[in-house]
């Protein structure tokens, strides 16, 4: 066993996983894994810079997971950063910032090396089940991007679009500092339309109609997977590898679309840092439930972090 700790720092949370893996044996033991809402990539979109008070949540964070890492004794740290971070101009200070006090810097990788990451995470402990067809379809809905890989047992196809839960919610919800509530049917639909070219574009690289398996992975698939599950808290091992149907993601989506901030947020499993954008999520996943004409999501709690553990393993 090697200990490993991995940081996933996206555009709306930042995450820790500290395991035992074993390459030998594909096991990968939790010794510790968690989850920060941070919003690093508030206003990016619009700024084209990451601001003060996102980049101070996320060197909080950092703080915190570091104290951890040091009691767990890891052996080998890597920190990746993803779409927030690639779009900055100032992420430079970013860099700096995590270096002083991770002691290691974090790699802004590529869409493509994201997928990668996130296609092994997911499907790795798929190996050998006969109830899941290959190729497999995963789809990775973040604050800023979704990706899309299509592989069996190792990646066919990869394409990242700048399609995620923030991105969409700043771009199209949020009017003078407030965000709709409930969303207009027009800004619904403003928001179909981004998705709806954004799967246009992917399609240019990945053949996503011929997956026989779609898996989802981030916050907003768990989310409505909780959801779904009428959990009466959020529950990871519930969630993870749950099997949603395609009309129960189209009856969420109309309900989150319908409801206004205090209905979201009194969901039970909801994390309030997701209350405001998980609309636009559930959107996203939706649109790619159609076009795929999966009729179901398996929902996947492992993910870009456990990709990131096995690749410094």
């Amino acid at each position: 066993m090697t200990r490993v700790a991995a940081i996933d720092c996206g555009t709306n949370s930042i995450r820790l996983l500290v395991a035992d893996a074993n390459p030998a044996t594909g096991e990968l033991v939790d010794l510790d894994r968690r989850m920060t809402i941070v919003r690093l990539g508030q206003g990016v979109d619009r700024t084209g810079r990451l601001a003060p008070e996102a980049l101070e949540r996320t060197f909080a964070a950092c703080r915190d997971y570091a104290a951890i890492i040091k009691e767990h004794g890891a052996e080998r740290l890597r920190f990746v950063a993803t779409s927030a971070s690639r779009d900055a101009e100032n992420r430079d200070e970013f860099v700096r910032g995590v270096l002083d006090i991770l002691g290691v810097e974090p790699e802004v990788i590529t869409g493509d090396q994201e997928a990668e990451f996130s296609f092994t995470g997911a499907t790795k402990e798929l190996t050998g089940r006969d109830d899941l067809a290959k190729p497999y379809l995963v789809v990775d809905i973040g604050g800023g991007s979704t990706e899309f890989v299509v592989g069996d047992d190792h990646v066919r196809a990869a394409r990242s679009v700048d399609i995620g839960c923030v991105r969409l919610t700043e771009r199209h919800l949020v009017h003078a500092g407030e965000v709709s509530d409930p969303p207009a049917p027009a800004e619904a639909d403003a928001i179909r339309a981004d998705i709806a070219a954004a799967l246009d574009l992917a399609a240019r690289t990945v053949p996503l109609d011929e997956a026989r398996t779609l898996v989802g992975l981030a916050g907003s698939v768990t989310t409505v997977a909780s959801i779904a599950l009428d959990l009466a808290a959020y529950d990871s091992e519930a969630i993870h590898h749950s099997r949603i149907p395609r009309e129960k993601v189209r009856e969420i989506t109309e309900r989150l679309l319908r409801s206004t901030h205090a209905e979201r947020a009194a969901i039970p499993s909801m994390h309030p840092g997701r209350v405001d954008v998980i609309a636009a999520g559930a959107l996203v996943l939706l649109a790619i439930m159609d076009r795929t004409g999966a009729a179901e999501v398996v929902v996947s709690e492992h993910d870009i972090l456990d990709g990131i553990a096995w690749s410094i393993a």
